[in-house]
């Protein structure tokens, strides 16, 4: 069994989430009395709303650590930031890891790529490893269900 995830992205997504909450928290702490010569107030509500964006972002920042890839000896499982597919290595042509490619993909046996945002680029030997133990799985599949 292989369990891949990313490294670099996951921990630039955490930090900059954790910032995201604490800016909007403190903002919303700063944030006080009579907006510009208005009579308009920043109050609680207002502060609550600030904070609740804050987190929300925070969030939508976290999805970029999603992606994932598990491959067994039966298939791979592919989970990206929007979307989850689960393939058995019969679908799989190849594992392909292009130069200059922001990550790997899975050429399928009906001409389609899917891409693995699992293995990045980024985290270079990392990703190379990866890369190499799914096309292991895969060329032992290939060997044990030749045609």
């Amino acid at each position: 069994m292989v369990r891949i995830r990313p490294r670099r992205t996951r921990v630039v997504a955490w930090v900059a989430a954790v910032v995201i909450a604490l800016a909007s928290v403190g903002l919303a702490a700063a944030l006080e009395g009579r907006i510009g010569s208005g009579p308009e107030v920043f109050g609680p509500a207002d502060r609550v709303a600030l904070i609740g964006l804050g987190l929300i972002a925070a969030a939508a920042v976290l999805t970029l650590a999603r992606p994932s890839v598990e491959a067994d000896a039966e298939g791979v499982r592919v989970r990206n930031i929007v979307g989850s597919y689960a393939l058995p290595w019969s679908a799989v042509r190849a594992v392909r890891y292009e130069h200059g490619a922001s990550w790997a993909t899975l050429e399928l046996t009906d001409d389609e790529l899917l891409g693995v945002m699992a293995v990045q680029a980024v985290d270079k030997e990392h990703a190379v490893a990866a890369v190499r133990a799914l096309r292991e799985l895969h060329a032992a599949h290939q060997r044990r269900n030749p045609g």
